[in-house]
This record gives C-alpha cells, structure tokens and sequence, in this order.
C-alpha cells in the first residue's frame, strides 16, 4: 500500500483532469515538488504537461508531481553546434530515424548511469509513455551505426511545444548529434521551445537556458493548443547513412 510522503503536499484523487494544484504553490525545497500519487492514465499525463506539471519518482516511492520554480528550455532554432561536432555530423557514417525503436529508446534511456544506483523511469513510466507513444503524442528519436542502435531520445509533442524526456548514448556526441536533429527540424515547424525540465551542463552547452515558472507556463498556454505539423516525426527525421 503507498505511503503518505511526510512532505505536506497534496494528495491526486480520482479526476485526472482537474485534481491538480496550482503549479505555483509547488514547494521551494524540495523546489517544484507539487503533489502526490493518483495514477499515469494518459488523461493525466496530457493534462499535466499542459500545466507544467511532470511525473518523477522512484520504484520505492509513490508517484511524486513536479514543476520547478525555473523550467530548462531550448530554443530549437537557436541550438549551439560546435565545430567538432559540425565536423563529426559532416562525416556522417550514422543513420537517424523516429519512432522506429520506442521501446528500445526507453529502456537504454533507463539504464543505470554513472555514480547512479537507479533509474526514474520505472516499469509503469515504461508503460505510460508506450501508451502515449500508441496514441502518437509519444515519441522517439533514434541513431545507427552500422545497423545497432547507439542512442536515442524520447519525449512528447503537444502542439507545437516538444517535451524532452530523456535521452541516452551508447557512442561518443550520439545524444548531441540526435538534438541537433530534433531542434533543426521543430525550428522548421516552428516549435519556439523544447521543454528540457532541469539543467544540467550536456543542455548548456548546447544552448538550453532557465526560465520562470510563469513564464514557461505562459508559453505553453499559447503554444499547446496551436495545431501539430502535418508531418509525421517518422517522414521528416528519416535520414540516409
């Protein structure tokens, strides 16, 4: 039976779409920590990055609800290539496709990482996000070197906003590299932000800044509704060796 985290936040009930507090009265320490439990029904998933609002927790611990008081975002269309990493796409030699290996994406992505005793993303994250990918809000980016699978990427699309949820690399800039190629082409369909969720030095470096809270969510407001490309993820990242 889950357990009350001893934190004073509220507890999710049974409506999906309408039991979630104000992203603003997250907490400051742990910072963005919203709510807790209910369940990772596709309804409340959706609804929840429509406010801002993201799952994150461990095996151990019931479903735990999040919105930093600064949300990590990437401008698509400002992302920062350096030149060795111009010059090792140049080379080429690797192959991207989307939402060919969603699954695969998933489970390399929740592979232990370094100086990391687990992974966030649970046998039920595994499963809520193969149910969006099943309904075509989920997707996954992927990179091939002769023919194995080497990296990839995955999050949402929700109208015109990109939702990144992880991403992982089996060989040297892999991950960069597949970025680079997502950014390039939500910049084409005039995605203005990938949501990042937290900062870290990888997304820095590649042009990803901090933004308020109520500013991320403004944004989401006029861009989540606007109509998706026509486009599918798969016809327009599908590239040649």
């Amino acid at each position: 039976m889950e357990q009350r985290p001893s934190l004073m936040i509220p507890q999710l009930g049974a409506d999906p779409a309408s039991d979630f507090p104000d992203p603003g009265e997250a907490l400051a320490d742990p910072d963005g920590l919203l709510a807790w439990g209910g369940d990772l029904d596709p309804v409340r998933l959706i609804h929840a990055y429509h406010h801002g609002i993201f799952p994150w927790f461990s095996d151990d611990q019931p479903i735990l609800w999040w919105s930093p008081a600064r949300r990590c975002v990437l401008d698509p269309a400002a992302i920062r290539v350096t030149r060795r990493l111009q010059r090792t796409m140049a080379r080429g030699g690797y192959r991207i496709t989307a939402d060919s290996a969603f699954a695969d994406v998933v489970l390399g992505c929740a592979k232990p990482r370094d100086g990391q005793p687990g992974t966030w993303i649970t046998t039920s994250m595994m499963e809520a996000y193969g149910r969006l990918h099943r309904m075509g809000l989920a997707h996954s980016i992927e990179i091939w070197k002769a023919g194995r699978l080497v990296g990839g990427l995955y999050g949402l699309s929700l109208g015109r906003v990109f939702f990144g949820e992880s991403m992982y690399s089996d060989m040297r800039d892999a991950s960069k590299i597949i970025l680079v190629h997502l950014c390039r082409q939500l910049a084409q369909w005039h995605f203005p932000i990938l949501d990042c969720q937290v900062s870290n030095p990888h997304l820095e470096s590649m042009g990803a800044c901090t933004i308020d809270r109520d500013e991320f969510i403004q944004l989401l407001q006029r861009h989540v509704a606007r109509p998706a490309p026509d486009q599918s993820f798969k016809a327009a990242l599908e590239t040649g060796t």
